[in-house]
């Protein structure tokens, strides 16, 4: 509950007679206007002046003395980390994280520099992940939101970096980031981040399938893995659905690129794409199995249905880019309707997202080739604008009358 829909319900309370003014007043009084702009300064201000730090040292490295650099990187780091703190005990907690955040890219661009003075040779993505778990250590002791998100970003640049430059997926990497991230998210149970968490491990799902050398279907396995484990989850709004966004929204842009070269599978080596069928339908059976259990004790069953989108159309000789396609607009269809019957804005803004995007893709498959294209472009806009404004139009008009509704009571 937030002051500014205080703000808008307490006048409809006191006229109604639920509550006096005096009593409005005092409900209003519980909630502080937070400025959330000003509370984000600090933070904003931390990642330029950590930006700046580094683009200064580096510009001018090659000019200060050995023991100079040493120093400053020694100092520089402690200077933030005990800024922080000192900070965070006056109570100026945003300062203080942003202080905190500083030390640990300070604490990373100096491993980085210090290899480079001294012309170290790195042979895997080790730096990297030690600067990872230097913001995971920051998050715990410090139990910060921007902490942990800078940390998932560290340990996908380790992962990144790893694959990139040594054709090689850190498991380490993987394996720190699900035990201490993944543990943290879920002692939190907090949506933002926890759908995060979801985000790395499925971007760290494919970067496995890139370095493996392994058919990309594959890259769906782990990700799916995922999904199911969101479906043993009790509470689906505050950590269950957010945990398996990530995953359908692979499976929805997987769908999306079938529909666009699904006619044209030739374009595609089938190596690549294909995993070997009894492997690979194995494991889908298997995962859902697991999923449809979760479901099932969590009373969740018509979610089922979200499978839709893991069904292995690609393996047909024809008809590949239709079947996906269908499948985009029921799952669309489908989270849009959960969304209404369980009063969830977050479901209804999701589905509505996705349904945009299937129209507009079935609309580009059928129109670009014969279509003039400065016309596509316009019709399209005006196709999205319009979507764009019914279906806003309806959430809102959904949410008005479930509201007077639940005042009528």
């Amino acid at each position: 509950m937030s002051r500014k829909w205080l703000e808008k319900e307490t006048p409809i309370w006191v006229e109604r007679g639920i509550v006096t003014r005096e009593q409005a007043d005092q409900l209003l009084n519980m909630y502080e206007t937070k400025n959330y702009a000003v509370g984000l300064l600090p933070i904003l201000g931390s990642i330029l002046v950590g930006l700046g730090i580094l683009s200064f040292i580096a510009a001018n490295w090659q000019d200060i003395p050995q023991l100079v650099r040493l120093a400053m990187i020694a100092l520089l780091m402690i200077g933030f980390y005990a800024g922080g703190e000192l900070a965070l005990r006056r109570g100026h907690d945003k300062l203080g994280v942003a202080l905190v955040s500083l030390g640990v890219v300070s604490f990373g661009g100096g491993i980085v520099l210090i290899g480079q003075m001294f012309h170290l040779v790195a042979y895997n993505a080790g730096t990297f992940i030690l600067w990872a778990c230097a913001g995971m250590v920051a998050t715990f002791i410090y139990r910060s939101r921007y902490l942990y998100l800078i940390s998932l970003l560290l340990f996908d640049i380790a992962q990144w970096y790893s694959v990139a430059e040594f054709d090689n997926f850190s498991y380490t990497a993987f394996a720190l980031l699900a035990a201490s991230l993944g543990f943290y998210g879920w002692k939190r149970r907090h949506p933002l981040l926890i759908w995060c968490f979801s985000f790395s491990v499925t971007v760290q799902a494919l970067m496995w399938a890139i370095a493996s050398d392994v058919p990309f279907l594959w890259m769906l396995i782990p990700a799916m893995a995922l999904y199911v484990l969101g479906d043993w989850l009790k509470d689906e709004r505050h950590g269950g659905y957010a945990l398996q966004t990530a995953p359908l929204a692979a499976a929805f842009i997987f769908g999306v690129v079938m529909v666009m070269i699904g006619h044209e599978r030739g374009a595609v080596d089938d190596g690549r794409l294909l995993a070997e069928p009894l492997y690979y339908f194995g494991a889908l059976i298997l995962l859902f199995a697991v999923s449809l259990a979760g479901k099932l004790r969590n009373g969740r069953t018509s979610s089922a249905f979200e499978w839709i989108l893991l069904a292995p159309f690609v393996y047909l000789p024809s008809g590949v880019d239709v079947l996906y396609l269908l499948a985009m607009f029921f799952f669309s269809l489908y989270v849009l309707w959960r969304g209404y019957a369980e009063e969830w804005r977050f479901k209804i803004n999701f589905g509505t997202v996705l349904f945009i995007c299937s129209t507009m893709v079935a609309y580009g498959k059928l129109t670009w080739d014969f279509m003039d294209k400065s016309l596509f472009f316009i019709l399209g806009g005006c196709i999205l604008i319009g979507l764009s404004w019914f279906l806003n139009r309806r959430k809102k008009r959904f949410f008005h009358d479930t509201k007077e509704g639940n005042g009528h009571v």
